[in-house]
């Protein structure tokens, strides 16, 4: 499925936390990667017995760690008979870790995987993760979340088609790339907000006018490639059809990266690289390293995922703030975003109905509001938990004025298996100025054509 906009939050109902004593459903529970006949699943945790849940989680960071604390220990209050056994890593480590862990023995029971083609698509054609429509009519998840948002997390028996099929997981958090600033930073450069996102146009200048001043207007850390996804993603929103860049994005035919809006937004950003825009070596630089950085002052501008702005705004207190990149005269407003990782429960873990229990607490309407207080975006009530002050005031008004009036873009890496390897190492390049956007492009359209054809 191919869809400009992807998460709608008007309209958004929670729904109770269903308990029910059993309910039939439509699931995978054997790990082949097709659905089986209807069983029934228990939603009575507490008559399941001394149990212990081992969870996998990237919620390394402040906030993030936070709210899975307090969750954790409210359902373990609630539900004494059962143990949480949290592993938490990094992004990076756990994509690193998780392939081997579902495919061993001692599986997890719970796991947070990328909703990409490469991630949760090859597991579900591997026959990985468990298909939950029957947990889904059990507790009432298509009445909590918004059909786009579950086809986020949605794939066909094979893992080959995207966004349709089954549920595979379910995420707790919204997420929208934008530009993080400092407020100090812009002052020092003799700017204010309401200059700088008049207009797609107005920003771009703001980055010379920055420069002239003396500071660094944009800080990047693309040491591992895939932040620079997160950057060059929101330029090409600014250029490129939504539409067209949501067949991309997902991997479904009809779609060419070899269009004269793709390569403005490689040839605008490279052309940052060769302004100087960017701080000394940002191929070289660590992701973590950079934020910091950015939360000491090192430049004006940080373009980065919603994610960060607990961090950053216990780092810079009320000098953060952040809003998506303005739109060109004429242009809807556009840029990369999409859901947390999405919760799912692996096909080998011994413990499903347990697991269906804890994703539906952790993304129960209490557990939104958890989040809210936590610093962090929920996918579902945004609006109504929206913050009175801080930078997460700005973060949600951003995530609804995007979703509501403008487009939501999937991430360019989800496309393919491969895109993610691809599309990084291709920004490297073409931020290194070891390659001419013609030829970044032509290096994703192989990927890509590979795939569809």
């Amino acid at each position: 499925m191919a869809s400009s906009r992807w998460i709608g939050i008007g309209g958004i109902a929670a729904a109770a936390l269903a308990l029910a004593a059993c309910a039939p459903g439509a699931g995978d529970a054997t790990g082949s990667g097709e659905q089986e006949t209807p069983t029934e699943v228990s939603t009575d945790l507490a008559s399941l017995g001394e149990i212990t849940l081992t969870v996998w989680d990237q919620e390394v960071r402040g906030g993030q760690d936070e709210q899975m604390t307090r969750l954790n220990e409210a359902f373990q209050d609630a539900y004494p008979n059962i143990t949480i056994e949290r592993n938490s890593q990094s992004f990076d480590d756990l994509e690193t870790t998780l392939r081997g862990a579902l495919t061993g023995n001692d599986a997890p029971d719970v796991v947070q995987a990328n909703n990409s083609r490469s991630v949760m698509g090859a597991f579900v054609g591997a026959g990985l993760l468990r298909g939950l429509d029957d947990y889904a009519d059990a507790y009432g998840w298509t009445d909590r979340y918004a059909p786009s948002v579950l086809a986020m997390s949605s794939y066909s028996d094979d893992g080959t088609t995207f966004g349709e099929g089954h549920v595979y997981g379910l995420p707790q958090t919204g997420e929208v790339v934008g530009v993080f600033y400092s407020k100090s930073a812009l002052a020092d450069a003799g700017l204010d907000l309401a200059t700088v996102t008049g207009s797609w146009e107005d920003f771009t200048d703001s980055l010379a006018t920055i420069k002239d001043s003396g500071a660094t207007p944009l800080e990047l850390g693309n040491l591992d490639g895939w932040p620079a996804v997160h950057v060059f993603g929101p330029i090409q929103g600014q250029f490129a059809d939504p539409q067209e860049i949501a067949t991309l994005a997902m991997g479904n035919t009809g779609g060419t990266w070899l269009t004269d809006a793709n390569e403005e937004a490689a040839a605008t950003l490279q052309g940052w690289v060769e302004d100087g825009y960017f701080n000394d070596g940002p191929n070289g630089t660590d992701y973590d390293a950079a934020w910091a950085d950015f939360s000491k002052g090192s430049a004006a501008y940080l373009i980065a995922g919603s994610w960060l702005a607990a961090d950053l705004e216990a780092a810079m207190g009320d000098d953060v703030g952040f809003f998506a990149p303005p739109a060109p005269a004429g242009r809807d407003l556009a840029t990369t975003g999409a859901t947390g990782l999405p919760f799912a429960i692996t096909a080998n873990g011994p413990h499903a109905d347990a697991a269906a229990g804890y994703l539906d607490f952790i993304t129960s309407p209490d557990a939104m509001t958890i989040l809210a207080e936590t610093g962090n975006m929920p996918v579902n009530d945004t609006a109504a938990l929206a913050p009175a002050t801080g930078v997460n005031k700005d973060v949600f008004a951003a995530f609804g004025e995007v979703t509501t009036t403008g487009h939501l873009l999937p991430y360019l890496d989800w496309a393919t298996p491969t895109m993610a390897d691809t599309i990084g190492a291709a920004l490297q390049d073409l931020i290194g100025e070891q390659s001419t956007p013609g030829e970044f492009l032509d290096t994703l359209e192989a990927d890509y054509a590979a795939f569809v054809g």
